[in-house]
Formats: structure tokens, sequence, C-alpha cells
């Protein structure tokens, strides 16, 4: 026997991608996340592609992740798409020191991030008023 299957946590027309443990600071990820809240998924890529910052490489490939899933998982449709959450969490800190005057040492904390990008599919009529 094996135990019953947990339910899924998330609504019928929603999917997510999670990556977990970035090399890059929360509040540095934020930023980039926070250009992609609340946008239509094609919106979303499209300004990820064209961000000057590092990570926007990574958080697009997340949230195409994150498209495919909703497409080939749960059967959505994808120009209905909409970034409904991205959420930023803490991970590990990495403690290193660095030299300096006298024999002393200062710490340097190489801070690590959790991306979670959820999609829902939305209505015409939603997604219409929303870009006007």
């Amino acid at each position: 026997m094996s135990k019953p299957k947990t339910p899924r946590a998330l609504a019928e027309t929603e999917a997510q991608a999670i990556l977990s443990n970035i090399r890059i600071s929360p509040r540095k990820l934020n930023l980039v996340a926070g250009l992609i809240r609340n946008k239509p998924a094609s919106a979303a890529v499209a300004t990820l592609t064209f961000s000057k910052r590092r990570i926007a490489g990574t958080v697009k490939k997340a949230l195409e992740s994150a498209i495919a899933n909703a497409e080939n998982n749960h059967q959505l449709d994808v120009d209905r798409l909409v970034v409904t959450r991205a959420e930023v969490g803490k991970s590990v800190v990495m403690r290193r020191f660095h030299a300096r005057g006298r024999g002393r040492a200062s710490r340097i904390e190489k801070w690590f991030s959790h991306l979670k990008i959820v999609v829902a599919e939305r209505q015409q009529a939603e997604t219409q008023n929303e870009a006007a």
C-alpha cells in the first residue's frame, strides 16, 4: 500500500516552474521578477529577451519552462497565459573571507536565491481589459 496522492496545490488553469539555488542575491533577482509580474506571457518573454541584466536569461528559461509545462502537461492555451506570480526567496549563503591589513579578515557573503514562476490561463475579455 502506498500513501494517498497529495492534491494539486495550483488551480486547473495554472502551471509553474521552480528554479532552486540560483547564484544571485534575492534583491537583484526580485528586480527582474518584478518586470514580468502580471504581464501576458509573450510580453514577459520579450521583456526578458531585451533586458540588460545578467540573470534575465536564466529567468527567461524558467518562464519558458512554465509556459511549456502549461501547454504540454495541463493543455492550456499559450496565447492566453499570464504571469500571475513570480516569487523570489532566499536560499543558502556561502560565506568567504577577504584578507585585510594587520592580519585581520572580513566576511564576504555570496547569496543564492529560489525562483517560482506561476502562469495562468485568462479569459479573452480579461486579457483585453488589462492590455487597454
